[in-house]
Parts: structure tokens; sequence; C-alpha cells
């Protein structure tokens, strides 16, 4: 009997430590042409790629079939630091209001892009991952308020992530 037990707490433990985050809530729905356009990232918590980036803008703009055209820029180590760039396709996932897409880098994988939070005139969002592993604050100017990017903290702590990880991103324009 205590061998069943403890095989059935063992079996529990092992599939609640195997469970993914719950996915993180979005936005009821993005119009995805007022979306459009250049974002500077204010701050974030950085992919391995982003490390060091400066001046860091993500521009998009849709495609006749409905993807998502992304130029993302950046200056590495510095603002005269090298140029780089890259252009993952968005897909737009049917049914999330359009504030969940799959973007691309690579064929066939598909990494999770939420948009967690978008102020109402399109100023400022917040773009996160269910794992919340990695986060994107933006806005359409290159700098913003203190203020503000402490609410946008707080709400992302009250999401589940480790605001701690959040890095601003240097912009000089």
């Amino acid at each position: 009997m205590f061998g069943r037990i403890c095989s059935t707490l063992l079996v529990v433990m092992s599939l609640a430590a195997c469970a993914s985050p719950s996915s993180i809530h979005t936005v009821d729905y993005v119009d995805l042409e007022r979306f459009m356009g250049d974002w500077y990232v204010i701050a974030n918590i950085p992919t391995f790629v982003e490390k060091g980036a400066h001046n860091a803008v993500e521009s998009y703009s849709m495609n006749a079939d409905g993807t998502i055209n992304t130029r993302f820029t950046f200056r590495q180590d510095g603002f005269d630091g090298e140029l780089k760039e890259y252009n993952p396709q968005g897909f737009v996932r049917r049914q999330s209001g359009n504030a969940v897409w799959g973007m691309q880098f690579i064929w066939p994988f598909k990494a999770e892009y939420r948009v967690v939070h978008l102020k109402d005139d399109y100023s400022q969002t917040i773009i996160g991952r269910s794992k919340r592993d990695y986060v994107w604050i933006m806005a359409r100017t290159p700098t913003i308020e203190e203020s503000e990017l402490q609410v946008m903290k707080s709400f992302l702590e009250e999401q589940g992530y480790d605001t701690s990880q959040i890095r601003k991103v240097p912009q000089h324009w």
C-alpha cells in the first residue's frame, strides 16, 4: 500500500513538473492596419540575438496574403556599433482577435508572439510569451516616461514575469 501511494505521488509530481505554464492572456483585438509601422523597443527580456542591442526598432507591414513582414534592426554593443537586421515573417493565428502570432525566423519553426497589452491609441504595446521567458515593451517613440515603464513592469509581474530580468534598451536618435 505504501509503495502504491509513493508511486502515485511520484507520477503526480512528475506530471506537475512537466506542465507548461498557463497561456498568458492577450488583448481582445488588434487592428492590424493600426499596428503596422515602427515600434521602438523600450525594454525587454532579451533573446541571445538582442543582447547588447542599441536603437532597436521593430517594423511591421502587411503582405497581400495576410502575413506580416517584419524588419528588426539595431546597433550591436553601442550607438555606432554594427547594424544588425533580421526579417522574420509573422503569421496571425485565426480566431485570436489578431493578438496571437507565430513569428518565423527559420522555416518551419514559429515562435509564440502574443500582444498582451496595447494602449487604446496604439502608442505602446507589450509582446509576451506563455513561457514568460522573453518580453518586449515597445512604443511609437524612442522613449516613454519612467512612470509608464513602471506601470508596464507591474502589469508584467502580475502576469507571472520575473521583472528583474527586464532590461532597458538604449535609444538615442
